[in-house]
């Protein structure tokens, strides 16, 4: 006897159940990839540093914010708290050893600057300066501190985004592909890997 279509339904999915096996894991911050940034910032006084986050992201589009979030414990933290700004700066290629160097080393020890060989940059709205070997770097001032446990939270509102000149295009649009940004998943560095669509491409009418 022929199987029936609800039968055939039913074998799907245990087929797809048991392809997709899953295993219950305790509570984790498993969302990746995510992108590795160097943080860079300074106290009133002046004194500076760098400090890799992995935990950032978009908050807002209009007005434009991002989030960095910090173990209060960190150098940098009291920096930040003080100063009220931050700079993210991208990492690229050739910048992933000092992005996981100046996430492993504290600047209460070493002037990461001077050790990574990176060049304090004059940002055009903060006092805090910016990585001029990153490709971009977004100038943020701090709107809200939220604590939640072992991080807390800097929510930033964006006051500029400066962007390495040869990047952009005749049009003036930002070739991001060309920077070779990196992106971190699970304790490990990647490259970006190939274009595999463009926002809205699986709707768009093919011609």
């Amino acid at each position: 006897m022929a199987k029936t279509v609800k039968a055939k339904k039913r074998e799907r999915a245990e087929r797809l159940r048991e392809k997709h096996k899953k295993e219950v894991w305790k509570p984790g911050t498993m969302l990746y990839p995510v992108p590795a940034v160097m943080v860079s910032c300074a106290d009133l006084s002046g004194r500076d540093n760098i400090i890799t986050v992995a935990w950032t992201g978009i908050v807002c589009s209009d007005p434009a914010m991002v989030y960095i979030s910090v173990r209060p414990e960190r150098f940098s933290y009291k920096m930040i708290e003080e100063s009220g700004e931050f700079v993210i700066n991208l990492s690229s290629e050739a910048l992933v050893k000092s992005t996981d160097f100046c996430g492993v080393r504290s600047g209460r020890d070493i002037d990461k600057w001077e050790a990574c060989g990176l060049t304090r940059g004059r940002a055009s709205k903060l006092k805090a300066p910016l990585i001029e070997e990153s490709p971009v770097n977004i100038e943020c001032a701090v709107e809200k501190v939220i604590k939640l446990g072992s991080h807390d939270m800097f929510i930033g509102r964006v006051l500029a985004v400066d962007v390495e000149a040869r990047f952009i295009d005749e049009r003036g649009r930002l070739s991001l592909d060309k920077c070779k940004l990196t992106a971190y998943s699970h304790g490990e560095y990647y490259a970006l890997g190939k274009l595999l669509g463009s926002f809205g491409y699986s709707v768009r009418k093919k011609d």
